[in-house]
C-alpha cells in the first residue's frame, strides 16, 4: 500500500498483526495520520516500508499468503481516500493458470534436453580438407 506524501517529514509507520497505523508532515507542515484495520492477520516481521520523495510504500504480507482477502479493511466500508494500485493487482486466479503454464513449458523444455537421441552422423566431414587448411598456413 502506498500513501502519497510528498516530501514527508517525521514519518512512522508501524505494521502489526491487524493493523497499520502511519504518520508524518507534509512539506507544509501538515500532519497525517492513518490506522487501518486489516480484513485478517498479517506477517508484521516479514512486512517493511520504504520511504521515497514523493510516497511511503509499505509492504504488507498476509498471513496466509493464497488466501484472497475481499478487500483490505476489517469495515465493510471503503474509506473514500483508499483505492486499488491496479499496477500491482495480482489475479488470484489467474496465477494457478499460469503458473500451471510455466510447469508446463519448463517439463517440455526437460524432456527435450533429457531425450536421449543418437549422436549426430560425421561422415559427411571430409578428413582432406582439415590437413590441407592445416598445412597451407
Amino acid at each position: 500500500m502506498e500513501f502519497c506524501v510528498e516530501d514527508s517529514t517525521d514519518v512512522h509507520v508501524l505494521i502489526e498483526d491487524h493493523r497499520i497505523v502511519f504518520s508524518c508532515k507534509n512539506a507544509d507542515g501538515v500532519e497525517f495520520y492513518n490506522e487501518i484495520e486489516f480484513y485478517a492477520k498479517v506477517n508484521c516481521k516479514d512486512s517493511q516500508d520504504k520511504r521515497s520523495g514523493r510516497s511511503i510504500t509499505c509492504f504488507v504480507r498476509k498471513w496466509k499468503e493464497k488466501v484472497a482477502w475481499p478487500r483490505l479493511t476489517k469495515e465493510d466500508i471503503k474509506p473514500v481516500w483508499l483505492s486499488v494500485d491496479f499496477d500491482n493487482w495480482r489475479d488470484w486466479e489467474g496465477d494457478e493458470e499460469v503458473e500451471l503454464a510455466q510447469v508446463d513449458h519448463y517439463a517440455e523444455l526437460l524432456e527435450k534436453v533429457s531425450t536421449k537421441r543418437p549422436p549426430p552422423a560425421m561422415d559427411d566431414l571430409d578428413d582432406d580438407s582439415d590437413s590441407a587448411d592445416a598445412t597451407s598456413t
